[in-house]
C-alpha cells in the first residue's frame, strides 16, 4: 500500500522532495499543501521572488531527476564569478572553476512544478495552493488547513499522513508544532544585517554580464547585484539591522545621495522611479534556524529553511536545502523505505553539517575593515593556487569548498575554523561599538 505523504510548501525543497519520493517506485501518494496561491497564474513581476543562486551542491541534488538541470541550465544566467567593486572604480574577480546558475526563486518553482506536473497525474500526485497549515496533531497524524475560498471565506479542511514533511520555510509552522513536544529546542536569531531590494532596468544597465557585481560602502553597508535573463539586475543592499540610515529616509534625495556616497557606480544608473521604489520598500528582516532535531516520532521531519534557515551570505539556503532532498532519499535507500529509521538518522546525520552551515554563513565575511578584506582576498587567492599546485597537501579555498564541491559543511568548518573564529571576532566588535 502506497504511504500518503503530506508536503506543507510548494517552494524548491518541497516540490524537489515530491519529484524524488514519487519517482520511488509506486511506494509514495503525494500531496503537497501551500499558503501562497499558485506562482504560475500570476505575472512574474507581481509574485514574490529574488535571486538564487545554484551552485554544485544544488546541481548534483538535482541532476537525479531526469531533465531538471537541463531545464535550469536553459532558463537561468549562468556566472563565472564575482566582480568586487571598490569607490575608486576598481574591479578584483573572485574567478569560479565551475559556474553558478542564476535565476529567480519563482522561476525556480515553477520549473520544478511544471516539470513535476507533467510527469504525475492526480493519482499519486495533488497539489493545492492558498492552504494554511493551522494544527497538526501528532497522535492523530492529520494537519488541519485553512482553504481560502474568496477575501471573506475561508474553510478548514483535515488532512490525514502516514509521513509529514515542513518545508514551509524560516517561519514554519510544522515547526511551530514541534516546541509542544517534549525535549524539543530551536534557536532563532535575527542576522545582524538588514535589507532592501533593489531592480535596475536593462536599459541603464552597464555592468559585465556573467558575474555576481559587489560593493562594500562604510559602516558595515553593502550591495550586491546580478543579472537577470531579460538583461535587468536586481539584488540587495545590505546594512546593520540596528541604527541604520535607511529607515529615516524619507525623500528620493536621501535616496540618491546614499548610493552616491556608497555606491557611486550604482549612482550613475540608478533611474529616480527606483530611488522612489527603493525609498517605499520595507526593510527586510533575516532570521537563522538552529534545532535540536528535525524529526518528531516516526513521522514528521523538517527539511530546508524550516530545519536551518541560514544567512544568504554564501548563497547556501537554497542549496542546502537541495542537499536535504537528496539526503533523505539516500537514508529511505539505506533503511529500504522505513521513515522512522530514516527521519530519526537524518536529524542524527545532518545536523553537524546543518549547524555548520548557520556558523559558516554568519562569519564567513567581515562586515567591516579593510585589512580583514585584504586578508581575505590574499587567503582565497594563495589557497586556489596552491591547491592547483600541490592539491594532496592543500585544501581548496573556502570559496571552492562551498559553492564547488559537496564537501560536507562541518567538514569546511574544521578546515577553515580559525579564519572563522577570527571573522566571527572582528564583527562581534564592529556591531557593539
Amino acid at each position: 500500500m502506497a504511504k500518503k505523504v503530506v508536503i506543507v510548501g510548494a517552494g524548491p525543497s518541497g516540490v524537489l522532495l515530491a519529484h524524488y519520493l514519487l519517482q520511488r517506485d509506486q511506494d509514495y501518494q503525494v500531496e503537497i499543501y501551500e499558503r501562497r496561491n499558485d506562482p504560475r497564474s500570476i505575472s512574474l513581476s507581481k509574485s514574490r521572488t529574488f535571486p538564487l543562486v545554484i551552485n554544485q551542491r544544488g546541481i548534483t541534488a538535482l541532476s537525479n531527476i531526469k531533465g531538471l538541470v537541463e531545464i535550469l541550465k536553459s532558463t537561468s544566467l549562468e556566472s563565472i564569478g564575482s566582480l568586487n567593486h571598490d569607490k575608486n572604480g576598481k574591479t578584483q574577480l573572485i574567478p569560479r572553476n565551475q559556474p553558478i546558475y542564476i535565476l529567480d526563486r519563482t522561476q525556480l518553482v515553477i520549473m520544478l512544478l511544471e516539470t513535476l506536473t507533467a510527469k504525475y497525474n492526480s493519482d499519486r500526485l495533488n497539489i493545492y495552493f492558498d492552504n494554511q497549515c493551522n494544527v497538526v496533531d501528532f497522535e492523530a497524524k492529520t494537519v488541519i488547513f485553512s482553504k481560502v475560498v474568496n477575501a471573506d471565506d475561508t474553510t478548514n479542511v483535515t488532512v490525514n499522513y502516514d509521513l509529514l514533511i515542513g518545508a514551509d520555510g524560516a517561519r514554519s509552522q510544522v515547526r511551530e508544532q514541534f516546541l509542544s513536544t517534549d525535549q524539543f529546542e530551536v534557536e532563532q536569531k535575527y542576522v545582524p544585517l538588514a535589507y532592501k531590494s533593489i531592480f535596475l532596468p536593462a536599459n541603464v544597465i552597464s555592468l559585465k554580464p556573467g558575474y555576481i557585481h559587489n560593493w562594500r560602502g562604510s559602516d558595515g553597508i553593502a550591495a550586491i547585484l546580478v543579472h537577470r535573463t531579460d538583461g535587468s539586475l536586481s539584488g540587495t543592499v545590505n546594512f546593520p539591522r540596528e541604527n541604520n540610515p535607511i529607515e529615516n529616509f524619507s525623500t528620493t534625495e536621501e535616496v540618491s545621495q546614499f548610493f552616491s556616497d556608497q555606491f557611486p557606480e550604482i549612482a550613475q544608473i540608478l533611474p529616480e522611479s527606483e530611488a522612489e521604489a527603493f525609498l517605499n520598500r520595507p526593510i527586510s528582516s533575516i532570521i537563522t534556524i538552529r534545532c535540536n532535531r528535525y524529526h518528531h516520532g516516526d513521522s514528521v521531519l523538517l527539511i530546508g529553511d524550516a530545519a536551518h534557515a541560514t544567512s544568504p551570505s554564501l548563497g547556501q539556503g537554497c542549496n542546502a536545502s537541495f542537499e536535504d532532498v537528496a539526503f533523505f532519499d539516500k537514508l529511505l535507500d539505506e533503511y529500504s523505505d522505513d521513515i522512522a529509521k530514516a527521519i530519526a538518522q537524518f536529524s542524527l546525520r545532518r545536523k553537524p553539517d546543518a549547524h555548520a552551515l548557520v556558523e559558516l554563513s554568519d562569519n564567513a565575511y567581515p562586515l567591516s575593515g579593510k585589512l580583514l578584506f585584504l586578508e581575505f582576498f590574499i587567503r582565497l587567492r594563495f589557497a586556489q593556487i596552491l591547491h592547483q599546485l600541490f592539491p594532496k597537501y592543500f585544501s581548496p579555498s573556502f570559496w571552492q569548498l562551498t559553492s564547488e564541491s559537496t564537501v560536507p559543511y562541518s567538514e569546511i568548518l574544521n578546515i577553515y575554523k580559525n579564519w572563522i573564529a577570527k571573522v566571527k571576532r572582528a564583527n562581534e566588535k564592529f556591531l557593539h561599538n
